[in-house]
């Protein structure tokens, strides 16, 4: 299975640190994030990772360049940002035809990859996309999800300040070769994709860490709490 990692946002609300270095190479107790997310991937079975880039392009392309994971990875400049689903679409041929992952790499995430990839490969039949959720303490932040008794989506909430609960998006998503033919023109993920698969979703709660490095406090927990040493 081949992965797509959204790595080209501006890292705005980590300034002063995102000033001088680019959001996915930020550190984790001494370990670029974008190189916890490749050694993941790959000891998880994943055989090729594409990373899309923008903002400081040139010094992730040199990081990985230099790194082990050069023969795995390719990279894509979008001059201008494409958004999540903009992205997927113009990279649909990356996944040549099969099944593929599509994730945020500015998480800190130690769920287990290969789990999820075997939700995904024994889903009910008419689910064409598998998602990763985690429990999060600041529901408002982030996009809540509805499940119902079988763990398939049935509604989602976009950083609602109503109470839906606290079982949030991972924006980590197994999607099928029919999700991908299905894309027509939409540019995000979560707000223009996710609705039209309410019911042909699978969802796959992790108990364990996943953090979205966004913030100096979101960032600074997870020094304090990884698991990497």
């Amino acid at each position: 299975m081949r992965a797509i990692l959204l790595a080209a946002g501006l890292g705005t609300r980590l300034r002063p640190l995102t000033d001088t270095i680019p959001k996915c190479l930020v550190p984790i107790n001494g370990k670029p994030l974008l190189d916890i997310w490749c050694e993941s991937l790959l000891a998880a079975g994943a055989t090729k990772l594409l990373i899309n880039l923008h903002y400081k392009s040139e010094v992730v392309q040199s990081h990985l360049a230099k790194s082990k994971f050069a023969q795995q990875t390719e990279t894509v400049f979008e001059p201008r940002l494409l958004g999540t689903a903009g992205t997927l679409r113009a990279n649909k041929h990356f996944f040549e035809g099969q099944d593929g992952i599509l994730l945020h790499a500015d998480n800190y995430c130690e769920a287990d990859i290969t789990e999820l990839v075997g939700a995904h490969s024994k889903r009910p039949t008419n689910c064409d996309l598998t998602m990763l959720a985690f429990r999060t303490q600041t529901p408002q932040t982030c996009g809540i999800l509805e499940i119902d008794n079988k763990n398939i989506l049935s509604n989602m909430y976009e950083k609602s300040p109503d109470d839906h609960g606290n079982l949030a998006n991972a924006a980590f998503y197994i999607v099928s070769k029919k999700l991908i033919s299905e894309l027509h023109d939409e540019a995000d993920f979560s707000n223009e994709v996710i609705p039209k698969y309410f019911g042909k979703a699978l969802v796959v709660e992790t108990r364990e860490t996943f953090i979205d490095i966004g913030t100096p406090e979101t960032y600074a927990l997870a020094q304090r709490v990884a698991k990497i040493r």
